[in-house]
């Protein structure tokens, strides 16, 4: 990976995210603030979306938008070779195979991302 991709700029970017998802904006109109909550796309929850509903795509979605399992690591057994996996196979997992929803296929395959290569909004 290039420096364009690095875990720095993957946490700068979730922090930016986190940031403007708690951003709120007086709407005169509305007479009242409103937050990403109020405009957001939520396709799987459209009546009363949480922020975790809000169909945000982002490369951190891979990780559920969440920065410990950014940080996972994980033993894994190729053969007769065992080494770590982190986030940089755990990425290129999920770009080359979208597992069914619950099965818990995450970090190199082995199953220790809890939601796998889905988004946090449930979309892959």
């Amino acid at each position: 990976f290039s420096g364009v991709l690095s875990e720095e700029v993957l946490r700068a970017l979730l922090e930016l995210q986190e940031r403007l998802a708690a951003a709120t904006a007086w709407a005169p109109g509305a007479g009242r603030e409103v937050t990403l909550r109020d405009v957001c796309y939520a396709p799987l929850n459209p009546t009363d979306p949480g922020l975790g509903d809000c169909c945000v795509n982002s490369v951190t979605q891979y990780f559920q938008n969440n920065g410990t399992r950014l940080a996972m690591t994980a033993t894994q057994t190729d053969g007769k070779v065992t080494g770590t996996v982190d986030w940089r196979d755990h990425l290129i997992y999920c770009v080359k195979w979208v597992p069914l929803p619950g099965d818990g296929v995450g970090l190199g395959g082995v199953g220790v991302m809890p939601a796998g290569c889905w988004a946090r909004h449930g979309a892959p």
